[in-house]
């Protein structure tokens, strides 16, 4: 199995900014690779989506505001998410094929 590990969560107000990484000991590469998101009560949702040759997608709710990206070395990824709503509350996990992380905890306040 392949350990990632998320960081960068934390509590914010509404229009702040958070920046999370996940780190790999392989390179992000694979077929399917992105962040996802599991609001309280709510069921876990894909939230941006990358593959290996720089496509990427996103949820409409985030579409505009979130921006996915890879580190030089390709054993980081990282999510960009700018002007937070108290919506966006949630853990948030990242993916690699079948692999994920425990996930990082994203608060925003209102």
């Amino acid at each position: 199995q392949v350990q990632l590990v998320e960081s960068g969560g934390g509590l914010v107000q509404t229009g702040g900014s958070l920046r999370l990484s996940c780190t790999s000991p392989i390179q992000f590469a694979g077929r399917t690779m992105g962040w996802y998101r599991q609001a309280p009560g709510k069921e876990r949702e894909s939230v941006a989506l990358a593959t290996a040759n720089g496509e990427t997608r996103y949820a409409d709710s985030v579409k505009g505001r979130f921006t996915i990206s890879r580190g030089a070395a390709r054993k980081t990824l990282y999510l960009q998410m700018n002007s937070l709503k108290p919506e966006d509350t949630a853990v948030y996990y990242c993916r690699l094929d079948n692999c994920w992380g425990r996930g990082t905890q994203v608060s925003v306040s209102s």
